[in-house]
């Protein structure tokens, strides 16, 4: 059977610090790899046999810091062409002129106090094309180019905005995620242009290829995510052209449906190398009428939304009055108890009565369960197989219920999520669904894969799978509470049915929002798993309680903070957030406690990476939550929902918290002349994500924060200086400075590189203090840092220091014992990146779960002879596994010729030490080393002889090492 991992919850935030520690709240990152499938990542570490969901991977932008150093140095290149200079300070001030680094063109023009071009009567597409063929030297095209725009897409959005997309074709082959990009207001003014157009693309390369065909490419896109290979009935390809800065790939576009976790990826079609991932999970005549019986928000709630009251779906347009099952223009919905997302006949829901689906919740009493009639109901016993049937076809009724309603929700006005915009529904009247894409909705998912209970890989779970538009998405509903376990002390989730809250369905369903409408010029959904993965869970979560407490279902008093998230879960605001969505800065509410951030009251952009400690979607989502909750607070709800939407479709390719921020300022452009423009400012400054704030993209993980609102003036002034080796203190030519900063002054996170003396210069730019001026360098750790900025210029002098272990500065693994895992080899232990790492097995190379623990090493060839002086190690798990998967003992040993080794120190790392560089000082063997050699001797699974192979943990199958650094002086 399969599972997902939850879109909702990666993590219980607030439990016993036992059970944060069996957890393991420091996985952090998924890289791409095809490792065998190994313990669930969700809200504990049961272990199953599923396998787990893979990290987004796009080989157009590399792994480390170093890749990125070098986009942002090609930025700077193409930024500095003269067409392009004109071109920016042609749209004054407030411009946004953010090329991208891969393609040299632009990933957005636009600016954020007006428009690009005057109004005009002309159609929405002459002006774009217009736009594009007087100003293509600017925008890095050339006239050639503009040949192989091939027209898309045009929807105008319920806001009069027309919003359009052109694909790129080469040599008869589309181009995979670039192309144009526009929007178009009623009055016919250019508001933005974007996509990431690729320039002088080369065609398809020949040669023999190892993928050959469509069924071969399904087959490898599955194997990649650790699914069977056979090819199933929802999985699809298309060859594809794959662009890089390196060269153009042939390739094979692929959506794998059928898989366990879901995922849009690109294989090589000549090697059959993974290019490119993103997973998809992350919402008359007369006649008979169809009925039930539904909540409107949850079972027993107080003092509205608690009674199951009647529902006509037929009058909605739910269901027609015949109907025998609960399959519909918006939702199939049944209960897929084997996973095998599949609708038997004994997983259908007929009605209860003819037309009439009146079913209702049987309660169970449970003595061991404190949460059980105290307040709310329980819907089964976890120890007792099978007595969730009971509850099955009422829980299938209510979250149809729920799907429905909210499909009419988002498609009503403010928000207007219609079909044009690429909504969910059978009947797509526009012709692009290609006989539609209603959701595909499965309750009480996995209830029968393990004897009449759930495995581990189906509790305490909720997720909603969304392809591009016309490929019906996949939501999938569990049940709660780890069977076997105590209340709340073994698992502190109730054992209720997840689909029978509202902000659960109406959190998932709008993971298909998102998804649907922050895309590429093919339609293609660009939502990361950094940033704009963190908005993506914080919008799920502010349009779920935007409209609860419109409804007046949630309380929201002025002054408190009781806006609570998945209250039915259990422990309520402490299990699934840290804190309520309505907490304000500064506030002293007990329940805004600030999560493992040090401080109380809500939270900033600041908090980016500490709110539980690591940076985590769901935390990191709650700084962007509660600063839309401002912006409700402060515009109204209707106007903010307006906003909030329009920017998702002007949103550039995996935003940012700040790019976000700046789609909103352009949305009240277009639809209100910028009547908000100052309160959104002072909204967003209050929580950090000021004028002065920056960030390097949407895979940001250490944003720089600022509480500024514009400045008035329009001084400008640079900043100029010398970087050094922190060591040798000698100067480091062709490093790169970086001046992050979105605040529409006209180029998007200026850079440039360093000369022969180690100087550069970057400016002019707006006085004031920048939170993050960066200097990275192959080989190097790069240094963040504050500056300011005068109008007589400013002199800042980095420092940055040698690691002698880094692939990018001539080390290399000459050595390894156990698997070499795809994406997780023992290469990522040395590539300067906390955010990937070596994954291997606690056993034999397969991952069988084991109590004798079989140490791993990696031995890194140094480039040239070394004296030591110090090494830093991040034992954090890595590649999906639990935290118990994280390095405890330790070895390293060193050797001048690979031969002869010396201990040069040992000790053991704990939970305290995940997720940081921690300083390790040698002992001995440090002069004129060349070899270094890490031995992990112990993981920190808890009890590890006594909880493996049969205990909840990763560290049973696995044992990994995020990051290795040497430091030290070249030996004579």
């Amino acid at each position: 059977m399969h599972s997902r991992a939850r879109a909702r919850t990666r993590a219980a935030v607030a439990v016993t610090a036992a059970v944060a520690a069996a957890v393991g709240l420091t996985t952090t990152t998924y890289a791409a790899s095809s490792r065998p499938s190994h313990a669930a990542s969700g809200r504990s570490e049961a272990k199953t046999a599923q396998p787990e969901r893979r990290a987004s991977f796009d080989a157009r932008q590399g792994t480390g810091k170093n890749a990125r150093a070098a986009i942002l140095r090609s930025a700077a290149r193409a930024s500095a062409r003269p067409a392009t200079r004109r071109l920016e300070q042609s749209l004054g001030a407030q411009a946004l002129v953010d090329i991208d680094g891969t393609t040299g063109t632009p990933r957005l023009v636009a600016r954020l106090d007006g428009f690009l071009t005057p109004p005009s009567h002309r159609l929405p597409r002459r002006i774009v094309m217009a736009y594009v063929e007087r100003h293509h030297a600017a925008l890095g095209l050339t006239r050639a180019d503009l040949g192989t725009f091939r027209f898309r897409r045009s929807y105008r959005d319920i806001a009069g905005i027309t919003h359009l997309s052109w694909t790129q074709r080469v040599g008869g082959v589309v181009v995979f995620g670039n192309g144009l990009q526009a929007a178009v207001t009623r009055h016919g003014r250019l508001l933005s242009l974007s996509g990431s157009p690729v320039s002088s693309a080369a065609p398809a390369p020949s040669g023999s290829r190892s993928v050959a065909s469509r069924a071969a490419a399904i087959r490898a896109a599955r194997k990649d995510v650790g699914d069977s290979a056979r090819p199933g009935s929802r999985d699809v390809a298309a060859p594809v052209l794959f662009v890089t800065a390196q060269g153009t790939h042939l390739g094979w576009r692929t959506i794998t449906m059928s898989a366990a976790h879901p995922a849009l990826s690109v294989i090589d079609a000549h090697s059959g190398a993974l290019l490119y991932r993103r997973p998809l999970s992350s919402d008359e005549r007369q006649q008979e009428h169809s009925t039930g019986l539904a909540y409107r928000y949850f079972p027993a709630h107080r003092p509205r939304g608690g009674a199951a009251l009647p529902v006509n779906y037929t009058r909605h347009g739910w269901l027609p009055g015949n109907a025998t099952i609960l399959s519909g223009n918006n939702s199939h919905t049944y209960s897929d108890v084997n996973d095998d997302n599949k609708s038997e006949a004994t997983e259908e829901v007929p009605p209860l009565t003819p037309h009439r689906w009146n079913y209702r919740l049987h309660p169970f009493h449970l003595p061991g369960v404190s949460f059980c009639d105290n307040p709310f109901p329980c819907s089964w016993n976890p120890n007792k197989p099978f007595s969730w049937q009971v509850n099955r076809k009422q829980d299938a009724a209510q979250v149809f219920f729920f799907v429905n309603n909210w499909h009419d929700h988002l498609l009503r006005s403010p928000i207007g999520f219609t079909e044009a915009a690429g909504n969910f529904q059978v009947k797509n009247r526009t012709g692009r669904g290609r006989g539609g894409d209603a959701v595909d909705t499965q309750t009480d998912d996995g209830a029968n894969t393990d004897h009449g209970l759930p495995d581990g890989g189906h509790i305490d779970n909720a997720n909603m799978d969304t392809p591009p538009d016309g490929q019906a998405p996949t939501m999938q509903m569990f049940l709660q509470h780890q069977p076997g376990t105590t209340y709340p002390d073994g698992d502190p989730f109730s054992p209720t049915n997840v689909g029978d809250e509202a902000d659960t369905v109406y959190h998932e369903y709008t993971h298909g929002l998102s998804n649907r409408l922050v895309v590429d010029a093919s339609g293609q959904s660009t939502l990361g798993d950094v940033e704009a993965g963190a908005m993506g869970e914080a919008w799920s979560d502010w349009y779920a309680m935007d409209y609860l407490v419109a409804q007046r279902l949630q309380a929201d008093k002025h002054g408190t903070a009781d806006v609570v998230l998945f209250q039915y879960d259990g422990e309520g605001v402490f299990l699934d957030r840290t804190e309520p969505i309505d907490c304000k800065v500064g506030s002293a509410a007990p329940r805004c406690t600030g999560g493992s951030t040090g401080h109380t009251g809500g939270y900033t952009y600041a908090d980016y990476g500490h709110v539980v400690g690591i940076p985590e979607v769901h935390g990191d989502g709650e700084i962007w939550s509660q600063t839309l909750w401002d912006l409700r607070d402060a515009i109204g709800s209707r106007r903010s929902e307006a906003l909030v939407t329009r920017a998702m479709e002007l949103s550039p390719s995996n935003p940012s918290f700040l790019d976000e921020r700046n789609a909103i300022l352009m949305a009240d452009t277009a639809l209100f002349g910028g009547h908000d423009r100052n309160t959104i400012w002072r909204v967003f400054a209050r929580r950090g994500m000021g004028f002065f704030a920056g960030s390097l993209g949407g895979n940001d993980s250490a944003p720089g924060a600022d509480f500024h609102t514009p400045p008035a003036n329009h001084r400008r002034g640079s900043v100029h200086g010398t970087v050094t080796d922190t060591t040798s203190g000698k100067p480091v030519a062709g490093a790169t400075v970086t001046l992050a900063f979105q605040g529409g002054a006209g180029r998007v996170n200026p850079s440039t590189t360093t000369d022969a003396a180690g100087h550069y210069r970057l400016g002019p730019v707006p006085v004031g203090t920048y939170p993050k001026l960066i200097a990275t360098k192959a080989g190097f750790d790069s240094v963040t840092t504050s500056v300011t900025i005068r109008a007589r210029g400013t002199t800042k002098n980095l420092r940055v220091r040698r690691d002698f272990a880094s692939a990018s500065g001539g080390a290399s693994i000459s050595d390894f014992n156990g698997p070499n895992f795809d994406g997780c080899g023992p290469e990522q232990a040395i590539d300067l990146s906390q955010s990937t790492g070596w994954g291997s097995t606690t056993g034999d190379d397969q991952g069988t779960p084991t109590n004798v623990m079989v140490p791993k090493f990696i031995v890194v060839h140094l480039p040239q002879a070394v004296n030591l002086t110090q090494f830093a190690v991040d034992p954090s798990a890595t590649c999906g596994d639990g935290g118990s998967a994280s390095t405890a003992g330790f070895r390293i040993e060193t050797s001048p010729d690979g031969v002869t080794w010396t201990t040069a120190a040992s000790g053991t790392f704990t939970v305290d030490d995940r997720g940081r560089l921690n300083p390790v000082a040698p002992t001995a063997g440090t002069n004129g080393v060349r070899f270094v050699k890490f031995t992990i001797l112990s993981n920190q699974t808890p009890d590890f002889a006594t909880s493996c192979p049969g205990g909840a943990f990763s560290g049973c199958s696995f044992t990994d090492l995020t990051e290795l650094e040497v430091y030290g002086n070249a030996a004579p």
